[in-house]
């Protein structure tokens, strides 16, 4: 008698995206939390300021899921200028609406798929894209501290909920 099993797939490639989207909200939150003032200057133990923690961010997210998709190896451009707060949320609005339009591009089939990111990152797409979340929830991390150094209090961490988007 021949045995077959079926693999259950852990998460959907749309829970990813929501996943991540979650994240992305909430630090777009703490973008917000910030004094003008101290989102450009403040910072810890020589630490970048939270201003160049989202440039860096900013030229990760958007710019790396297009290359996954279109095959592009553009260098990394973390020095994004940007010079309110308000116009830091405006490049992150337009980041997420990158990463949605390109997401579904990305076939279930690709996600094993070996690539190089900003022509000097190998991996393959599932782990290039966890490194896009982890990298902001690290950045995110030092920002609570700031909020908190501030006298600010953060968003919740764990209220994530991108809902229905």
């Amino acid at each position: 008698m021949e045995q077959t099993t079926t693999q259950q797939q852990v998460i959907t490639s749309q829970e990813l995206f929501k996943h991540w989207m979650g994240h992305r909200q909430l630090t777009r939150r703490v973008i917000e939390a910030f004094p003008e003032k101290d989102f450009f200057e403040f910072s810890i133990g020589g630490m970048r300021t939270p201003a160049a923690l989202i440039s860096e961010l900013l030229a990760i997210a958007g710019p790396g899921v297009k290359q996954i998709v279109t095959g592009g190896t553009e260098k990394l451009q973390e020095d994004l200028s940007f010079a309110t707060k308000a116009k830091a949320l405006e490049l992150w609005d337009k980041a997420d609406a990158d990463i949605t339009r390109y997401w579904p591009e990305i076939s279930n089939e690709r996600f094993h798929e070996r690539i190089v990111t900003f022509g000097q990152y190998e991996g393959s797409i599932w782990s290039s894209i966890f490194y896009f979340i982890d990298n902001e929830i690290h950045h995110r991390a030092q920002m609570y501290v700031y909020l908190r150094a501030l006298g600010v209090e953060p968003p919740a961490f764990w209220n994530r909920d991108f809902g229905d988007k």
